[in-house]
C-alpha cells in the first residue's frame, strides 16, 4: 500500500464495484457539469451497473484510493491507455487526481512501449495537459440510452 498525505492506494477488490459505480456517477454529476449538458450528464452512465465494474476489477488493473476507510477515487488502465480515472467531487483539489494518474500511467506502461493514450472529458482536458498529455483530437462516445453524444478529447503522453 502506498501512502500520499491522507490517501492510501490498493488494488480494487470485487466488493469495491458498487463504490466505483457510485464514484463514477458522482464525479460526472459534480465535476462534469461545467462541460456537458444536463441531458448528457443524466444519460452518461447508460446501461452500466455495478456488475460492469466487477468485470473491470476482475482484470486486476484497477487501483482505488482510500481516505478515512472509504474509497474516494479509482484509476483503471490497460497497456497503452489510461481508461478511467474518477474521484469524488469532494476529494478534488487535494492531489488525488495527480496521484491516481501517475498510478494509471505506470500501469499503462506495463507491457507497452510508446505513447500512453486516454480519452478525457472536456472539463478534464486542462488537468491532463498540466500533467504532460497533449490533445490530439476530439470525438464522441455514447452509452446507449439515447441521450446526446458525449464529446471527449483524445490525448497522448
Amino acid at each position: 500500500m502506498t501512502r500520499d498525505v491522507d490517501f492510501s492506494f490498493r488494488l480494487a477488490r470485487r466488493e469495491d464495484a458498487e463504490t466505483a459505480f457510485s464514484i463514477t456517477k458522482a464525479s460526472i454529476g459534480g465535476l462534469g457539469a461545467a462541460g456537458y449538458s444536463r441531458d448528457q450528464i443524466e444519460n452518461w452512465m447508460g446501461a452500466r451497473t455495478p456488475a460492469f465494474y466487477e468485470e473491470l476489477i476482475a482484470r486486476g488493473r484497477m487501483t482505488v484510493s482510500v481516505r478515512d476507510g472509504a474509497v474516494v477515487g479509482f484509476v483503471d488502465a490497460e497497456p497503452g491507455e489510461v481508461t478511467r480515472l474518477f474521484i469524488l467531487p469532494e476529494a478534488a483539489g487535494a492531489g488525488l487526481g495527480r496521484r491516481l494518474l501517475e498510478i494509471g500511467i505506470t500501469q499503462a506502461r506495463r507491457g507497452h512501449h510508446g505513447s500512453i493514450k486516454l480519452e478525457a472529458t472536456i472539463n478534464a482536458e486542462g488537468f491532463y495537459q498540466k500533467h504532460g498529455f497533449r490533445s490530439v483530437g476530439r470525438g464522441h462516445f455514447s452509452h446507449g440510452l439515447g441521450g446526446e453524444p458525449i464529446e471527449i478529447v483524445h490525448m497522448e503522453l
